[in-house]
């Protein structure tokens, strides 16, 4: 059972039996501080509204829903969700917390964030599988030009969809962090392995490593996890219309969002499925480009599977194929060719001759791993510079 109680003018749902601060025995090696000012719940509530309400999220006009799904005399593990209204472009926002009990109150900290993976690494709540991603160490973010996400698209693979939306906002503004997909079974599956949250009915969260975390929304039939391992492709729910947690679908899809660090980051630029993710002039607008092929919205995207960390996918700019040097540099001997949008594999790389592509011009080749060099300016790695380091 799950009751009600206002706070501060937002709905908190507590557990049927709360966590007792205030005359729990202490623990013998750690005892709780007595009393604590005020509950988990509310604390974990205080510290997402106010996340919120920076984000110009509409936390202080709806419901937020904490779930303490673990719990000890000096710990909790659980979940948080800003319920949005049912506004079209609204949508929820949420946490996976774990909140420890000091002198001055409880110290909560949302998945993603740098205290979350110190907390995660000192609780008894967090069984070993969630420490390993929870403690991982994050990349960079990809303001720092690492675009890469070892993620297929959230549909099987070999399977393709259709991009019903463009990159648009998680809660209608920016960042621009999420895509609109349905068609094929109309399975949604995890695009990436990791471990996986019920954050409310119809929206999974997903947390990955190097602080990555994926969001799948509006599912019908979704699975009910606290923690589950989940793998690339497992099972999540069927696209669908579900707006329990506020906002609208109008038909059934999965709106994927995409997050880093504790924060929906701009899923332009980063490679899923093999794409590259493009903006358009406006929200739901937009592309998605796989070597030089290109699908708009309403188009339709091949699930190709992760694109590996040390990987690549050549883009001849126009089509036709990318030619194989014996060494870094247009003057050395052909060793054949790769087609456009194929996945090549880089062992290494060094500097040759300056050519221009896509993107720019570089003297970056790159050094297969048959022993080829093809020139960077062809290849979509997802990062600025060497993928796999210098030869």
């Amino acid at each position: 059972m799950v009751r009600i109680r206002r706070w501060g003018g937002i709905a908190v749902a507590l557990l049927a039996t709360e966590i007792l601060v205030a005359g729990t025995a202490a623990h013998a090696a750690a005892p709780t501080p007595d009393p604590v000012p005020v509950s988990v719940e509310d604390a974990v509530a205080a510290k997402l509204v106010g996340q919120a309400r920076a984000t110009a999220a509409r936390a202080d006009e709806s419901d937020t829903r904490v779930t303490v799904t673990r719990k000890n005399s000096r710990w909790a593990f659980g979940t948080a969700v800003a319920v949005a209204s049912h506004e079209k472009d609204d949508h929820p926002t949420g946490a996976v917390f774990i909140a420890r009990a000091e002198a001055d109150g409880w110290r909560v900290s949302f998945d993603g964030e740098a205290g979350f993976s110190e907390l995660a690494a000192e609780s008894p709540l967090v069984n070993k599988r969630e420490k390993a991603v929870f403690t991982s160490t994050p990349s960079a973010m990809y303001a720092g030009g690492d675009y890469r996400t070892g993620m297929a698209l959230p549909f099987a693979v070999g399977q393709t969809w259709t991009m019903t939306g463009g990159p648009h906002g998680w809660g209608g503004g920016a960042p621009l962090s999420s895509i609109d997909l349905a068609g094929g079974d109309q399975v949604v599956r995890a695009a990436r392995g990791g471990t996986a949250y019920t954050m409310c009915t119809g929206w999974i969260r997903v947390i990955h490593d190097r602080g990555y975390s994926t969001d799948y929304y509006h599912l019908w039939s979704s699975i009910s996890v606290n923690g589950a391992a989940v793998g690339e492709g497992a099972y999540l729910g069927y696209t669908g219309t579900d707006v329990t947690c506020g906002g609208s679908a109008s038909g059934r899809h999965v709106h994927f969002g995409l997050r880093q660090n504790s924060a929906y980051v701009p899923i332009a630029g980063h490679g899923i499925g093999k794409w590259e993710i493009l903006n358009g002039a406006a929200a739901y607008q937009g592309a998605a480009r796989h070597g030089s092929a290109l699908a708009g919205v309403g188009g339709g995207l091949y699930n190709y599977g992760a694109l590996g960390f040390n990987q690549a996918v050549v883009d001849a700019n126009g089509g036709g194929t990318l030619t194989k040097r014996a060494g870094p540099g247009s003057g050395n001997a052909v060793r054949g060719s790769v087609g456009d949008g194929a996945t090549v594999t880089v062992s290494c790389s060094s500097n040759g001759t300056t050519h221009t592509g896509r993107y720019g011009s570089t003297a970056l080749w790159n050094r297969l791993s048959d022993g080829t060099w093809v020139s960077d300016a062809y290849l979509w790695t997802g990062v600025n510079g060497p993928v796999n380091g210098w030869c």
